[in-house]
């Protein structure tokens, strides 16, 4: 025998506004006497921390009622129903003799009030003998008619409900109707059979879980479905009962010992087929008639997951079969399509009891049972696979960032769990790509910053995205670069349309939302001009997934990603495009103009100079906005400035160039102006020769200077140099800012050693599978991939300007250390430049 602790363990449940019982925790429930509510009353200790989850006085007037044996329902207030759901019946008959005792009734009824509505209160208690008892008529043939219609009129009344609910529990009236229900089958009365089918529709409708618990038991279900097939409004009778015989056979993959459990799925199976299938939808009125039968599906699917959870042989029967090689496919497709089913009623629990049940299916493997089934060709378990891992990555995504990250220590790329569901969604046969969808929201949900945890000594942002950049991000862009090789793309069907489509949202995303590695993988594959290729898709929603992609790098108003744009000409697809789409005024006309007029409103000067300089000619035409004129208007006074700040600057920035210059040290004026002649402005600063410094204390060492233009390649470890103060920028003790030399050594036995410096890093790869990037027509500036040997006579040096100025190859491929400074401050100087001081 249970002991008292077991035997009043109860959940507490509470109705909310969308007539879906929420869990408000599990506690042990007991009856007391509260001096602050003067009165008995109801009391649920919590079982985790002993606080009180309610305190509920025992009204005289209030209506309880007990269900399936282990439920006690009643509704506190308006809209207010709770409900205590016990482990064990004994625990809720103790409960119930309590309530039935404060309230003055007999133990052995089911309901302890009459349910009346305010409204028909008020108007009882001026009519107090207006409800006399319903009697029923005759359970006959000839009085099916007039048992029909008595049944329809009561319904409006809630007092007059109960009464009917009354005189059909206590008549027995159900199994009499069940017997009609044969004699007319018999006789083929299609009229008798049409009246027996609104009579048991309005038994659905009094909303009463007593007459559930009989129509719904073994040995009647079958015979309410079989009268539920005698819709009058259907031209002939359905076969429900053909179908769930025959057609919807249980298969029990794993041996059920538990009867009470088979006989539990069995029901709630058919209760769930009555309610989706057989009833028709109800109408606005009957809307809440029938929330006990909803209440009824929902604790029986409480209860199924339940007492599969605690059975743990079974579910260890079931991982160990769906894992193990030598299980048949046609086996395995009906355990993985069981644990689909399993899944989903697992939704029905409230979070704090899924908590537990999917920490149940982690510890016993369902991660690596899916990946198992994502390696295989069948494709209806591929898909019930998807949808159990979309249930597990909605409830917790860490719990599936650790397994990936777990597995990435021991598997290849290809077997990452993670990858298999990208290759999935790439491989997607449906035309409409649904599975595709699905999943970009799942991998969506996966690389989301926003729902990642920092714990004391990892984040698991940095620790995770630099696995998904490393090990994953080359299968999402692969149809992409795919596709992107030539100057148009190389398919345009709508399925591979869709795909690249679903691929730029997820990149944009990233963009959006993974500022350091995004603009690294951006930058070292040349991603923009591949995406840019899709502007010349004929499906114009790739087109203006293309162009929001640009738009969101663009949004982000980062010198870096600017100077990338500058640098590459990116803005001549656009153009192209804006060209292309003529005087057709559609949405991808209203996005590119969109696009420049963002430029031109947030001023960001380098794009706007860019544009002018570049594709004015092909812009100025389009006279509709005023866009291109102001952008031009705006490119024009900048140009006024510029002109009146060098003119008022003049020659005595030169003066204070050579007022600081050491004499042993200086560079000659060829060589300034090397250095000086691509930049923008002159900032007054100071630089030093170093190259005869360290010949006299490295006679063995090649020493070779060069100098960052302000506008020159972009920074090897992805970060911006910090501009100097003003005080220090003039200051001469502090010669060096961004325009500073780098002094490459280069140790070698002898001077005429071959070798390369080791300092100079190697030129990025470009894109897979690309050709050679088209570069700018504009002068290409000197890029850090070069660095210039100081020349020994004027004629070196004038060769070594002259072999300086290669075009635009390839990009950085920036290392992939991460740090959270590094991805949240973008203005961090650069640790790797050398800083020299006089």
């Amino acid at each position: 025998m249970a002991d008292s602790s077991t035997r009043r363990r109860v959940k507490l449940y509470m109705l909310n506004e969308d007539r879906q019982w929420d869990d408000r925790g599990t506690g042990h429930v007991s009856s007391a006497y509260v001096e602050r509510l003067k009165g008995m009353s109801l009391l649920v200790r919590s079982e985790t921390d002993g606080s009180i989850l309610l305190e509920s006085k025992i009204q005289p007037d209030t209506a309880y009622q007990k269900q399936q044996e282990t439920l006690i329902v009643w509704s506190e207030a308006d809209n207010y129903d709770l409900a205590l759901s016990f482990q064990e019946k004994a625990g809720c008959d103790e409960i119930w003799e309590k309530i039935c005792s404060v309230q003055g009734k007999d133990p052995s009824v089911d309901i302890t009030q009459d349910i009346v509505e305010e409204s028909e209160d008020e108007r009882f208690d001026e009519m107090p003998d207006a409800a006399p008892p319903i009697e029923l008529p005759a359970c006959e043939l000839s009085k099916l008619d007039e048992i029909s219609e008595l049944f329809s009129s009561v319904l409006p009344s809630p007092i007059r409900r109960e009464k009917l609910f009354y005189a059909i529990e206590t008549d027995g009236y159900i199994k009499k109707l069940l017997d009609l229900f044969h004699m007319c089958e018999d006789l083929e009365n299609i009229d008798g059979l049409h009246h027996l089918y609104e009579i048991f529709k309005s038994i659905f409708l009094l909303n009463k879980n007593e007459l559930f618990e009989i129509v719904f038991a073994d040995e009647t279900i079958f015979d309410v479905v079989g009268v539920l097939e005698y819709d009058p409004s259907l031209p002939q009778p359905a076969k429900h009962r053909e179908y769930l015989r025959n057609t919807a056979k249980f298969k029990e993959v794993i041996p059920i010992t538990n009867q009470e459990l088979l006989n539990k799925i069995h029901q709630t199976y058919r209760v769930q087929y009555i309610q989706d299938v057989i009833l028709p939808t109800p109408s606005v009125f009957e809307e809440n008639m029938l929330s006990t039968l909803t209440s009824f599906i929902f604790f029986n699917k409480v209860e199924i997951v339940s007492m599969i959870q605690e059975d743990e042989k079974f579910l260890t029967t079931l991982f160990a079969e769906l894992t193990d090689d030598e299980t048949d496919d046609n086996v395995r497709r009906d355990l993985i399509l069981f644990l689909k089913e399993f899944c989903t009623f697992s939704q029905t629990l409230q979070p704090q009891s899924r908590d537990s049940f999917f920490k149940t299916l982690s510890v016993l493997g369902v991660l690596s049972a899916i990946e198992i089934i994502l390696g295989l060709d069948d494709t209806r378990m591929k898909a019930a696979a998807i949808d159990i891992f979309s249930y597990i990555v909605e409830f917790s995504p860490s719990m599936v960032r650790e397994f990936i990250l777990r597995e990435g220590q021991s598997h290849d790329d290809d077997d990452l769990l993670i990858n298999l569901v990208i290759e999935q969604m790439i491989n997607d046969t449906d035309p409409e790509l649904g599975g595709a969808v699905q999943l970009m929201g799942i991998l969506r949900l996966l690389i989301d910053p926003e729902n990642m945890l920092a714990t004391s000594n990892k984040t698991e942002k940095t620790e995770f995205l630099s696995f998904f950049y490393k090990r994953s991000m080359h299968v999402l862009t692969a149809p992409l670069f795919a596709n992107t090789v030539d100057e148009r793309p190389s398919k345009d069907d709508f399925q591979t349309a869709q795909l690249s489509s679903l691929i730029l949202e997820l990149l944009t995303f990233c963009v959006e939302h993974h500022t350091y590695h995004i603009k690294n993988y951006i930058i070292s594959k040349d991603l923009l001009r591949r995406v840019l290729v899709l502007l010349k898709s004929r499906h114009a929603f790739v087109a203006l997934c293309a162009l929001r992609f640009m738009r969101k790098i663009i949004g982000l108003k980062e010198d870096f990603y600017n100077r990338y744009i500058v640098k590459g000409c990116l803005f001549k697809p656009v153009v192209d495009a804006f060209k292309d789409n003529g005087n057709r005024y559609n949405l991808l006309n209203s996005a590119i103009i969109e696009l420049f007029e963002y430029v031109k409103l947030e001023d960001i000067k380098s794009l706007c100079s860019h544009v002018v300089e570049s594709h004015i000619k092909d812009l100025e035409v389009v006279t509709y906005v005023t866009t291109f004129k102001s952008l031009k208007m705006r490119y024009e006074q900048q140009q006024e400035r510029l002109k009146e700040k060098a003119s008022l600057d003049g020659t005595p920035s030169l003066l204070r160039n050579n007022r600081y210059r050491r004499d042993a040290r200086a560079m000659d004026e060829e060589e300034e102006m090397w250095f000086d002649q691509d930049e923008e402005t002159d900032d007054g600063d100071c630089t030093v020769h170093m190259s005869d410094l360290f010949k006299s204390k490295f006679p063995n060492c090649v020493v070779t200077v060069e100098r960052e233009p302000v506008d020159t390649e972009f920074d090897p470890i992805n970060r911006k140099v910090k501009e100097q103060p003003a005080d220090l920028r003039d200051s001469p003790p502090r010669l060096l800012n961004k325009s500073s030399p780098t002094i490459n050594i280069n140790l070698r036995a002898g001077a005429g050693s071959p070798e390369a410096s080791p300092n100079s890093p190697p030129g990025s790869p470009g894109s897979p599978g690309s050709p050679d990037s088209p570069g700018c027509t504009n002068d290409p500036c000197p890029t850090p991939n070069c660095s210039p040997s100081v020349p020994s006579s004027p004629v070196e040096k004038a060769n070594t300007i002259t072999a300086k100025r290669p075009t635009l190859v390839g990009l950085v491929d920036y290392p992939d250390e991460d740090s959270d400074e590094e991805e949240e401050d973008e203005e961090a100087p650069s640790a790797k430049r050398q800083r020299l001081a006089t």
